[in-house]
């Protein structure tokens, strides 16, 4: 797309107006109408959604031939179907017939998918087996496989998780997370079979842009003192207003990023995040040495694959006991101030039944819809929303010197050579170099320019 034709009456986005945000972005500074300004949010849905790997679910969901779940690429709905021989197939949710959104259950096990609006039928590979009235209506020139289900253009796993790409020319998934891998095998690989998803996802809709979501998990612990403080209060997290800076930030490369919180946050966890000790034989065959040197000592990672896929492992609880568990975070833009969040529950299949009851529960306590922490974060990004769409943030031309500060270890926080993972770590998480890694990547995806 030619960014001469990007811009609107203001110009917003012209490559003047990408140049002044990218010279802003060098020095720590955010404009903040660039959380409100729905032009800029039909861009992303281009030039973000439509060019990166973004997460649509975990094998473990589909266990049997036949099993299916619905899920989005944005706005593109996105079926996920177990065919008779094991294989999963994705294809865009819509019938080729008319267009309809063809099957609107989130999950089930079914032979066929029948259209509701004029019937047509397609099996779980995605061919198109019934016509009502075929024959008759399209004669014998209708060549069906013409018209089975259209497959979405790039679908690939890593270790369980399935990821979908619109851009046929995209680069292979591994090569998109890079750096990202070594940290996602921290939870990923480090036990034998892996992680499997208990129970469905759960979802619920915030009135918040994306982004603001995405650099909250991808960067920002900062928060987590002021905006979590009744956890304090309770005697949940440590008095220390620091606990959460102490561990590393690690900017990765493609917008990824993650923060690997240890335990010298003054949590008293015990190695391994707290995983039952039978299980430590495994981490040890499964992780390299310098994983292992990272995970021993690790309390909770967070932090956002981009663009939308969120992880937080850390070490929750009810009832005064603690357990690990994984969450996986999609946050789908479905308007420029609305976000709808899928989070799912993953815990290790090898782990002891009662210890996956017991996460769960810690789970559902915590970052549920309605969970502890949960309703802390979602007020707080709903207010920063609803603050970015006056007539003074949405100044673009900034003469109210309208940026936000993203400026926290600027010239004074230097990387720790040290740190045995890929990326460029700090040896704190209370700075912004991650936050403003995941900002530069999608600046440098809105300026791209490509082919229509």
């Amino acid at each position: 797309m030619n960014l001469t034709r990007q811009q609107n009456s203001n110009g917003v986005l012209t490559k003047e107006r990408l140049d002044d945000i990218k010279e802003k972005f060098d020095q720590g500074l955010y404009p903040q109408w660039l959380f409100s300004d729905p032009y800029v949010f039909e861009l992303e849905r281009d030039k973000v959604f439509g060019y990166t790997w973004q997460y649509l679910g975990h094998e473990s969901e589909l266990k049997e031939p036949d099993d299916y779940v619905t899920r989005w690429l944005m706005d593109d709905p996105v079926l996920l179907v177990k065919n008779k021989q094991g294989e999963i197939n994705v294809f865009l949710n819509s019938c080729s017939h008319r267009g309809t959104h063809l099957c609107t259950a989130d999950m089930g096990n079914r032979k066929t998918f029948t259209c509701p609006f004029h019937g047509w039928s397609f099996n779980t590979d995605g061919k198109l087996m019934g016509v009502v009235a075929g024959n008759r209506v399209f004669g014998n020139k209708m060549v069906k496989p013409e018209w089975n289900l259209r497959k979405i253009p790039r679908v690939e796993t890593y270790k369980g998780l399935i990821f979908g790409n619109l851009d046929k020319n995209a680069i292979p998934l591994e090569d998109y997370l890079g750096e990202l891998k070594w940290y996602f095998d921290l939870f990923l690989a480090r036990s034998d079979g892996g992680m499997e998803v208990i129970g469905s996802p759960q979802r619920w809709v915030v009135n918040t842009n994306w982004k603001i979501a995405a650099e909250n998990f991808g960067g920002d612990p900062y928060h987590v003192a002021t905006t979590h403080k009744s956890t304090v209060e309770l005697g949940i997290s440590p008095q220390d207003p620091l606990y959460a800076s102490y561990g590393h930030q690690v900017r990765l490369n493609n917008g990824h990023a993650i923060n690997v919180s240890s335990s010298e946050n003054g949590l008293n966890v015990p190695p391994y995040q707290g995983l039952p000790k039978e299980m430590w034989p495994m981490f040890e065959k499964n992780l390299t040495k310098e994983q292992l040197e990272v995970y021993k000592n690790t309390v909770v990672i967070v932090g956002n694959c981009f663009p939308n896929l969120a992880f937080h492992s850390p070490v929750h609880g009810s009832e005064g006991h603690l357990h690990n568990y994984l969450t996986l975070r999609i946050w789908r833009p479905i308007a420029l101030d609305k976000t709808e969040i899928w989070s799912w529950l993953l815990i290790d299949k090898a782990a002891p039944e009662e210890y996956k009851k017991d996460a769960y529960k810690g789970y559902v306590a915590s970052f549920g819809p309605s969970g502890t922490l949960e309703a802390d974060d979602t007020e707080i990004w709903t207010r920063v929303t609803k603050a970015s769409k006056g007539k003074i943030a949405r100044d673009r031309n900034l003469n109210f010197n309208n940026v936000l500060n993203y400026m926290m270890g600027m010239d004074k926080i230097e990387p720790d050579q040290s740190w045995p993972g890929p990326g460029i770590a700090y040896p704190t998480c209370f700075v912004d170099f991650a936050s403003r890694g995941i900002h530069d990547y999608w600046l440098e995806l809105l300026s791209a320019e490509r082919d229509e």
